[in-house]
């Protein structure tokens, strides 16, 4: 028995397994984290920039270095890059959760971001060189499976640890998972590389577009501590302004750059990035702050607090697949420019809700959300890669996953700008901090909800009415991700 489990023809499905292993801690760390958020702040002592920097340190590198995980993959050996990654999320998984002052917690993740985006773009390439095409579908599917599973539980497993253990075990969880698949691993992954064409990181443009990404974000998080007019802050735009120029023009000119901006030529692909960007824009600093709206304004525990997300994540997990096919018959148009508009609805719901709310006024914002993410984003990930041809689908979906952690990173940080003024005025109108607060949660969230038309607006404007390139199908994998 033990024989025929171990035998050669099932070796590719422990491969599955063991790149499972790591894709599970990256998935599971982007939603696990945000219902703990209220514990670290009261343990730690934060202030809510401090707060902020958790979340964006993790995103922002997770998305900056995506390209470049995928080309060091590429040259230097995929199993090779994943280990190292895994490596480097569990160690800097286990510093999160020693963790005694922010500056710890935040550099460990920003090294935990590092260790992500080593390891996702490899997982993904290491299945389709393990899987004849026959069976690549059924592997990717199950790959879609873990993503899905790990975004669906974290946050009522980050309740659950946060309230009956501590906050530091949402990151100790994490070593034993690690310490097993790196021995899964070196025991079921063939090491294999891309020789087909020259591979080099792109060094420059990694340096321009990091340094950029960070100035822009600390300067709209710091920018209330500091004042929007305090040479630090405009200092920080202007570093912003000027490494993203360099970025661009670099990318431009490189003979092998990191971002080939002629993808962006076509119509497609470029409405599509620019929806799953202004979806990161519009959510990631909603979910930071209804994490802390449900747990200090309205008072549930962290287990309340994850459960209260579950109706938003079971319908995405639901709606999700049958968007995609559906998206395969009518396009991705009509779909995406609705999920978007739902979407927008669930943010303007939000923006409406006091003190002293149930469950079930939450619910429909719940409700409306999971909808409209489940509906958008299958058919926008499918009408980014039916936009490139087959022999660039790796960097497309790259490209896609980084604009939606970017895009979240940034969120954060405007979203945080938002809330910080509105606290600001309403503390100086008199009003309580629980008010005050509020009055910049609604703030925040109108102006999500906003972002989030536009993205219905240049969906309907970009996308194409329907498909007719068969060969174009996108992975199953890439809107769970995207999810």
């Amino acid at each position: 028995m033990k024989a025929r489990l171990f035998a050669d023809e099932n070796r590719k499905w422990w491969t599955l397994a063991a790149v499972s292993f790591g894709l599970f801690m990256i998935m599971l760390d982007n939603t696990i984290v945000n219902v703990a958020l209220p514990s670290i702040q009261s343990s730690l002592h934060l202030k809510i920039s401090e707060l902020e920097w958790v979340v964006t340190g993790y995103a922002l590198t997770f998305g900056a270095l995506m390209l470049t995980g995928g080309k060091l993959a590429d040259l230097m050996g995929r199993r090779l890059i994943f280990v190292a990654g895994l490596v480097i999320f569990t160690l800097s998984s286990l510093a999160c959760g020693l963790a005694g002052s922010a500056s710890v917690l935040i550099a460990a993740r920003v090294v935990q971001g590092v260790g992500a985006a080593l390891m996702n773009p490899a997982t993904l390439s290491i299945i389709t060189v393990t899987f004849p095409p026959r069976q690549r579908g059924t592997a990717i599917g199950i790959w879609a499976g873990v993503s899905a599973l790990a975004l669906a539980i974290g946050p009522l497993v980050g309740g659950l640890i946060t309230e009956h253990i501590n906050w530091n075990w949402i990151f100790f969880i994490n070593v034993p998972v690690g310490a097993l698949g790196i021995l899964a691993a070196f025991t079921f992954i063939d090491e294999s590389r891309d020789t087909s064409h020259e591979q080099r990181p792109d060094v420059p443009g990694l340096v321009t577009s990091a340094l950029g990404l960070f100035a822009l974000s600390y300067a709209l998080i710091e920018a209330n501590s500091y004042g929007w007019t305090s040479a630090r802050i405009l200092a920080a735009f202007a570093i912003a302004a000027v490494s993203l120029a360099a970025f661009v023009l670099l990318e431009l000119h490189q003979r092998l750059p990191m971002l080939d901006l002629s993808l962006f030529r076509n119509r497609g692909f470029a409405g599509a990035n620019a929806v799953m960007l202004l979806v990161g824009l519009a959510m990631f600093g909603v979910f930071f702050y209804v994490s802390l709206y449900v747990q200090q304004v309205l008072g549930y525990s962290p287990t309340q607090a994850g459960a209260s997300f579950l109706p938003w994540t079971v319908l995405i997990i639901l709606i999700a697949p049958r968007a995609g096919k559906l998206s395969d018959r009518i396009g991705p148009r009509p779909l995406v420019t609705f999920g978007m508009v739902v979407l927008a609805g669930s943010l303007f719901w939000f923006s409406q809700l006091g003190v002293s709310e149930s469950f079930w006024s939450l619910l429909p914002g719940m409700l409306l959300g999971g909808v409209g993410m489940g509906v958008a984003m299958a058919p926008v990930t499918a009408a980014a890669m039916s936009s490139v041809r087959p022999d660039k689908a790796g960097v497309g979906s790259a490209v896609l996953n980084s604009m939606r952690q970017v895009g979240g990173s940034l969120g954060i940080a405007i979203m945080g700008a938002i809330v910080a003024s509105g606290v600001s005025s309403g503390l100086a109108a008199g009003d309580t901090r629980q008010l005050a607060f509020l009055n910049g949660f609604h703030h925040a969230l109108i102006t999500a909800g906003v972002i989030a038309l536009v993205g219905a607006l240049i969906a309907l404007a970009t996308l194409q009415h329907a498909r007719h390139r068969e060969e174009a199908a996108a992975p199953a994998a890439d809107f769970v991700e995207a999810a």
